[in-house]
């Protein structure tokens, strides 16, 4: 018996010395033309090597746990990435992308490839999405970690930055435009209509994510229609050499996800993930939230092929279909509020797939082309309960939205020289958009060509890109006039020394109206639209230092100044309409391309990524945001909320027996935004809100404070690595306001207040 249990704890103890490797490979190449860099310099820790050939680079039997890869080129900016996070039965593949320098500069530190902007501009990467608190696996919500940037609601990712409406935001997939990527469009919204650029869900997988990128300032000139912000998805390809699968559960969903590689012939390799909502399985079980039963699902892929000479061409796909069913309780004694004697069933649908194709043109430059479908389908019903017989009697809402693009792009790269780049393209996008069973229901059809220049040169220790960008488009029918605009760009950014730089940005930039916007009726007969609006127009600038410090840290200040013009503004006194203040409503007025609006304010972010086992991303802002109406008087916008603050920390441990524990932390303290005054009299005579006559947002919301919290434990083993989390959104329960409007059963105003605690536990494990 002694034997035996010594025998045990020997072989325990062989288990827990045992060090568990893996593979950390990747490719480097040129950030511009995306041709590989042959004998780049490569370190994995105190481990060296060089590229080969086709700029690829290989580690074997790397020890799990963290490492620091550092890469360098003759003539191009050094890169350290310090995210590296090895787990055993998993592959870490990394794609390097260096820029030409004109200096030798101080080690950038960085968690992805370079950014494509010099200024307000972020990169996310599905490590940081993993890790940081409360993020539900979605991108958009990392980027309330960023200055300025604020969420518009705890139920959904749409976005206020720099006090623009969330509706100034464009979602990109691989480079150019889809519609709205996400799951229950309503979430969060008044009316409980959807919104075009948010939701409570992100349809696409993390899984699949590579390096996504959020800007908020003058974008450079292959980006158009936007003038508030943008985040560009990217895809990671699936592993080219062994089959890796990955397990998730957690009160979000069910994740399953495999890649490897398609043929031994090649390097084609397949992604793909499908993920059913944790809340369908218990609703179809019985179990409701409050009375709500939410369901989603979604497929997402990429596949993966080599081309000759070093090119690749992808197909990929994403679709998903979520409901939101809200149901009365039986017991009618319960019922307290407006929305507890309704009835009320919203689905949403919404898919896209497409197709890339990067090819190498000689040694000097590359062409990139782009072509992508997508689709989303609404629709919502509402329906007052009778407290009686509990059936549905009077039909209080009956909309949807079928809203379709198709975008297509092509885009050359040619390097004159080390320090001269030339970048040259066409966006081109047709637009569908539809309101059944609305009547009568205007179809809204657009298309937009967007081409663009740039020109880069790198100058000793000065950076300049300058470009021109071009919006030409058209709205609704062959009557309508086409719009021709053109839109400079210009960026210059000093090194002022190894540790610090100086940048200027400047953009024109315009974006078309939503097509609720368009379609919205007015008039007596309410057969108006409003198909003869021109875009929105956008001057912006900003102004940045940034400071680098040692250990993978940098402080970095900006001061933006953004000025819109032609915004559209209802000629009703009434109304007071200005377009920079809607999200999901349709206006209803007539509007006229007559109001301006003006953004700006100050912004500081201090950001240490993860050395030493320890990360820290601090950011605030001091902003305000106006606009005129249609008689030029200047109001707060509903936006306005003054502040951005934002705390995102974590720590990880090394445990006793192996393994890893972190502690991750987010901070929000963001100022209020605004409301109209509501005239509770007429309100109650008319059993729905109505604002105060005149009324223009005066009302402001108390500030809004979150914190948050993820511990997760993670363990390897010989053939797999599992991860075990608890996020704990909003763990303080701090009741922070919504919106306001007047309850018909309490017959007053309510204070509609967002989500309290959240917890949300997983378990992931990969194979």
């Amino acid at each position: 018996m002694i034997r035996i249990l010594l025998l045990f704890l020997f072989s325990t103890s062989l288990l827990y010395a045992q060090e568990f490797t893996s593979v950390v490979r990747g490719s480097v190449k040129d950030a511009d033309t995306g041709l590989p860099l042959a004998r780049a310099t490569v370190q994995l820790d105190d481990k060296g090597t060089a590229t080969d050939d086709a700029g690829l680079f290989r580690f074997e039997g790397a020890g799990v746990g963290r490492h620091v890869l550092k890469v360098s080129f003759v003539g191009y900016q050094t890169l350290v990435v310090s995210e590296i996070l090895l787990e055993s039965g998993k592959e870490n593949v990394q794609e390097i992308r260096l820029s030409a320098t004109g200096r030798q500069l101080q080690e950038a530190t960085v968690s992805g490839s370079r950014p494509p902007a010099f200024n307000s501009v972020q990169a996310i990467t599905a490590e940081q999405t993993l890790r940081y608190a409360a993020t539900y696996l979605d991108p958009a919500r990392v980027a309330t970690s960023f200055a300025g940037v604020a969420a518009a609601n705890d139920q959904a990712n749409g976005l206020v930055v720099r006090g623009n409406s969330p509706n100034s935001m464009q979602w990109r997939l691989e480079g150019v435009e889809i519609v709205n990527p996400n799951h229950l469009s309503n979430a969060g919204t008044f009316s409980d209509r959807p919104t075009s650029t948010g939701g409570g869900v992100n349809i696409l997988s993390t899984q699949l994510m590579g390096t996504s990128y959020f800007m908020s300032g003058p974008f450079p000139a292959q980006y158009g229609n936007a003038t508030g912000a943008i985040l560009d998805m990217n895809l990671r390809k699936g592993n080219d050499e062994r089959t890796e699968f990955t397990g998730q559960a957690s009160l979000i969903g069910l994740d399953i996800a495999a890649e490897g590689r398609l043929s031994k012939k090649s390097k084609a390799s397949y992604l793909v993930n499908y993920r059913y909502s944790f809340t369908g399985l218990l609703g179809a079980m019985g179990v409701s939230f409050g009375g709500e039963d939410i369901r989603f699902q979604d497929l997402s892929f990429n596949l993966n092929f080599p081309t000759a000479k070093g090119g690749k061409f992808t197909i990929f796909g994403m679709g998903g279909i979520s409901e939101n069913t809200f149901k009365p309780d039986k017991d009618t004694t319960t019922w307290e509020f407006e929305k507890d004697g309704r009835y009320v069933l919203y689905k949403n649908k919404m898919g896209a797939a497409g197709a890339t194709l990067d090819q190498p043109v000689g040694r000097r430059a590359s062409l990139r082309t782009v072509l992508v479908a997508s689709g989303l389908n609404t629709s919502r019903k509402a329906f007052q309960v009778d407290p009686v017989t509990m059936q549905n009697r009077e039909l209080l809402g009956n909309d949807g939205i079928v809203n379709g693009k198709i975008s297509f792009n092509t885009t050359l790269t040619y390097k004159v020289n080390p320090g001269i780049t030339f970048k040259g393209g066409v966006y081109m996008t047709s637009q569908r958009y539809e309101t059944p069973p609305v009547s009568p229901n205007p179809e809204v059809k657009s298309w937009y060509m967007q081409p663009f220049v740039n020109w880069s040169h790198v100058m000793g220790a000065f950076v300049a890109d300058v470009g021109l960008h071009g919006m030409i488009s058209r709205v609704s029918s062959p009557g309508t006039k086409i719009s021709a605009l053109a839109e400079p760009r210009v960026s210059l950014k000093w090194l002022a020394a190894a540790d610090k730089q100086l940048s200027v940005s400047y953009g024109l930039h315009s974006q078309l109206q939503s097509p609720n916007v368009y379609s919205s009726a007015y008039g007596m007969t309410d057969m108006g639209r409003n198909f003869d609006l021109k875009p929105t127009r956008s001057h912006q600038i900003t102004l940045a230092y940034q400071q680098f410090f040692k250990k993978g840290s940098s402080l970095k200040i900006e001061a933006y100044w953004q000025h819109q013009f032609d915004v559209p503004v209802g000629a009703d006194m009434r109304d007071n309409y200005s377009t920079v203040n809607l999200i999901e409503e349709r206006p209803n007025v007539r509007l006229y391309n007559e109001g301006t609006a003006r953004n700006y304010g100050m912004e500081a972010t201090f950001q240490k990524y993860l050395t030493d086992r320890f990360y820290m991303l601090v950011s605030g802002s001091l902003y305000q945001a106006t606009y005129t109406d249609y008689l030029g008087l200047r109001h707060d916008s509903r936006f306005d909320g003054g502040h951005t603050f934002s705390l995102t920390t974590g720590k990880e441990f090394k445990a006793s027996r192996g393994g890893l524990w972190g502690v991750n932390a987010k901070i929000l303290w963001l100022g209020g935004f605004r409301d109209k005054p509501i005239d509770a009299e007429y309100s109650a005579v008319l059993k729905q809100t109505i604002y105060e006559y005149q009324s223009a947002y005066t009302v402001k919301m108390k500030d809004y404070f979150r914190p948050d919290l993820r511990i997760y434990w993670k363990k390897d083993r010989a053939k797999y690595n599992r991860t075990l989390a608890i996020d704990l959104q909003n763990v303080s329960g701090t009741k922070n306001e919504a919106y306001r409007y007047f309850d018909t059963r309490q017959k007053r105003v309510v204070v509609q207040h967002q989500l309290g605690l959240i917890p949300v536990v997983s378990y992931r494990v990969e194979f």
